[in-house]
Order: C-alpha cells, then sequence, then structure tokens
C-alpha cells in the first residue's frame, strides 16, 4: 500500500504549495527595489497578522534566535528577571538567562501542568526587569495564561516588561498584544504559517525599545535596533532569507484570502482551524480511552499520554512505518516515552484531522482491543457540532480554510 509522508509535527509543519512556489521563484537580490517592496509588504503583514500596532521585526533564524535577542536586548548583566516555565522550552529562557549573567528567579510547575498565578504575583518585585514565558508549551501541549499574568505585571505598577514566546501560539491562539501590554511577541516560521524553519519574527512595544537605549547585554546580529532602522528602508540589517521571505509573503496573503480580503479575519479563521482539529482529535483520543497529558489543552498541538507499559517511541514509529504519518514523541529523558503528540497548527484539514484519528485506531488496535470507527465518530460528533453551533453552511467550511465543494 502507497504511504505517503505527512507531517503532524508541532515544527516543521505541513508547508503551504504557493510558499513552496514563491520559494521557488524568488530570484531576487536583497538590495533592489523588487526585495525593499516585498520586504516592507511582510512586515506590514506580519503587524496585521501578530494584532498589533508595534514594529514588528524579522531576522534569518530560528525562534530561539528571536527568544536569545528578547534577553540580549532588554537586560543587562546582573538584572532580575522572571522565567516562568514548565517544559522544555519555558527552561530554554532560564538556559538564556544563566548565559547572559542574569539572576533568574523561576516559577515552575511540573510537566503537562501550568503555574500558580499567586506564586507569580509573589515573585514579581520592583527590581524584576522582565518577565520570560511561553504562550504554549509544545514540549507538554499546555497553554498557558498569557492574558492573567500580563495583568499581573500591569498591576504591578513595576517597570516590568513582559516577553512571550508564541512560536506556537500565534495562528492558534487569540492575543490582545497591544490591550494585554505584551512588551515583545515572539513566532517562527516554521510554525502556523505554514513556511520551512529559519526566520523568526517579534513585536516590540515602545517601552521595549526605550529600555534598549540603557542595557548593557553584549548584542551585535541579534541587535533588534538595527533590524527596526532597517526594516524601515525596506530592508534587513543582514543577508535575509531571500526565498523564506518570499515564502512568507505568499502564506500571508493566503491567510488574507481566508478572511475574505481582510488578514486579521484570516488570522481568526486559522486559529478557529486549529481550535476544531484539536476538539476533533482530543474527542478521538477519549473515544479510545487515551488520557491527555495537558491539564490545559492547547490547539497548536494534542499531547496524549501513552498507555500503561507503552513507550511513546514505539507508537511513533507505527505511525510512521505503516501510515507514513510523523507524529512527535515526547522531549527530554521526563517525557521522552512518556507521551506523543499531534499537530493542529497551520496547514491542517479536515481530511488530515479525520485520517490521523483512523491511523490512530490502527495503532491502538495493536497494543488492545479497539472498536473501529469510536474515534473516528467521536471526531465527527465533534466537528458536527461545532458547524451547528456556528449555524455554517458546512459546504463551506471543508478544510482548508477557504477550500469549497
Amino acid at each position: 500500500m502507497l504511504r505517503k509522508n505527512r507531517l503532524f509535527t508541532p515544527g516543521p509543519t505541513p508547508l503551504l504549495p504557493a510558499a513552496q512556489t514563491a520559494m521557488a521563484a524568488a530570484n531576487i537580490h536583497h538590495r533592489t527595489a523588487d526585495f525593499r517592496a516585498l520586504y516592507t509588504h511582510v512586515l506590514a503583514d506580519l503587524k496585521s497578522f501578530v494584532g498589533t500596532q508595534n514594529d514588528v521585526v524579522l531576522m534569518a533564524s530560528s525562534g530561539s534566535g528571536a527568544m536569545e535577542a528578547s534577553v540580549a536586548n532588554l537586560t543587562s548583566p546582573g538584572d532580575k528577571v522572571l522565567v516562568l516555565t514548565a517544559g522544555k522550552f519555558g527552561e530554554r529562557w532560564t538556559e538564556l538567562a544563566k548565559a547572559y549573567g542574569l539572576a533568574a528567579e523561576v516559577v515552575g510547575a511540573p510537566y503537562g501542568q501550568t503555574f500558580a498565578l499567586d506564586e507569580v504575583r509573589a515573585r514579581l518585585i520592583p527590581e524584576t526587569r522582565a518577565v520570560y514565558m511561553q504562550a504554549t508549551e509544545s514540549s507538554t501541549g499546555v497553554r498557558h495564561d498569557v492574558e492573567s499574568v500580563a495583568r499581573l505585571v500591569r498591576e504591578s505598577g513595576h517597570d516590568t516588561l513582559l516577553v512571550i514566546d508564541a512560536i506556537t501560539g500565534l495562528g492558534t491562539t487569540r492575543f490582545d498584544v497591544d490591550g494585554w501590554g505584551i512588551d515583545v511577541i515572539i513566532g517562527g516560521s516554521q510554525k502556523a504559517v505554514m513556511v520551512p524553519p529559519g526566520l523568526a519574527y517579534c513585536a516590540v512595544s515602545q517601552r521595549a525599545w526605550s529600555r534598549m537605549e540603557t542595557t548593557k547585554s553584549p548584542r551585535y546580529y541579534f541587535d533588534l535596533r538595527k533590524e527596526r532602522k532597517a526594516g524601515a528602508k525596506g530592508e534587513s540589517a543582514f543577508t535575509p532569507a531571500i526565498a523564506l521571505v518570499a515564502a512568507l509573503g505568499a502564506a500571508l496573503d493566503y491567510i488574507r484570502e481566508q478572511g475574505s480580503g481582510d488578514l486579521a479575519a484570516g488570522r481568526e479563521a486559522l486559529i478557529a482551524n486549529a481550535e476544531l482539529c484539536a476538539e476533533m482529535t482530543r474527542a478521538g483520543a477519549r473515544a479510545l480511552g487515551l488520557k491527555l497529558y495537558a491539564s490545559v489543552p492547547s490547539n497548536a498541538l494534542t499531547a496524549i499520554a501513552s498507555p500503561e507499559g507503552i513507550e511513546s517511541g514505539a507508537i511513533v514509529k507505527a505511525f510512521r512505518e505503516n501510515f507514513g504519518a510523523v507524529v512527535a514523541a515526547g522531549q527530554g529523558d521526563v517525557m521522552k516515552s512518556a507521551l506523543f503528540r499531534i499537530a493542529h497548527l497551520g496547514y491542517y484539514d479536515y481530511l488530515d484531522t479525520i485520517g490521523i484519528i483512523a491511523a490512530l485506531e490502527q495503532v491502538m488496535a495493536r497494543i488492545r482491543k479497539v472498536e473501529f470507527g469510536s474515534a473516528v465518530a467521536a471526531a465527527q460528533e465533534a466537528w458536527a457540532a461545532r458547524m451547528s453551533a456556528t449555524k455554517a453552511n458546512w459546504f463551506s467550511h471543508i478544510y482548508p480554510i477557504g477550500n469549497s465543494l
């Protein structure tokens, strides 16, 4: 039987065909009017996609590069910062703080959980220069309460900046960046915007720009002020990833189409798509008697606990070898064998979701008795309930968003 390779991982995610075409055609030089027009358009569209009036900078790096930039630009050695962590990517903030000589106070939670807001409030002190956290912890599938943390930071009255790693959050989660007072929010190209890895972007508040004028941490390539200055002229400070910028422009155009020409509406449709794929997957998993790993699940992915006595690596291998479906195991020593993850961010549709749930039935049937069709039926019911609740004409909602019969 044919096996088509399909990614169901939370990054890289499936590529948008229009983005692939744009990459192939991106035979332009970066110091020309053609590229400046493209770059200016992409930066403006990123503001709409993020949902902010703040300036956005774009860098040739993984999302971790933007994370490092938000430490290097906003702190000085010895500064006190607060890190909120409940997984491998939250721990990256702690590692970055240590690398830059910061005094990091950590509010942690067990893997699969989220942190207590009372503890966050208690650890916020006047000397806290910045709070660093995830929007969604993709190693565990948990969604953190960014809005409530932002409120605590603003109500503290301190000169504390709030930095959000939303690399898997943007395009799957609703944010009011300016209204909540998020000072830096970070995204990556290999996630919901359906482009290969290699670009990181972040929206930066005026408070954060002002902070950069007084901080002392070393920075060169990741100096956000250089990128802001160059971006105002339609250029990048250093050689850009030209083909990826072209792909990102095509992806943002596609998202705009889903909103009938309104990019913000297209972003909301993209988020709704992730929500529905997540609902369907969780319904299917529960129908098979599987437990969700995350206490507060995100829309970006579903983390499913491995059945007792079964290592997740065996499940991941069964998906790949039997169906060509690449799902993700857990990360790190604690979670590596404890869970597997199925993603929903970006270019996933109804048929993708039904297919991976049907494959999950087959994989689980090798472990224990399964009633074939039970998980698919649960997913179908979740889809039908959403369509009924929105009073939608279902012919116009066969995903990917925007495709119709």
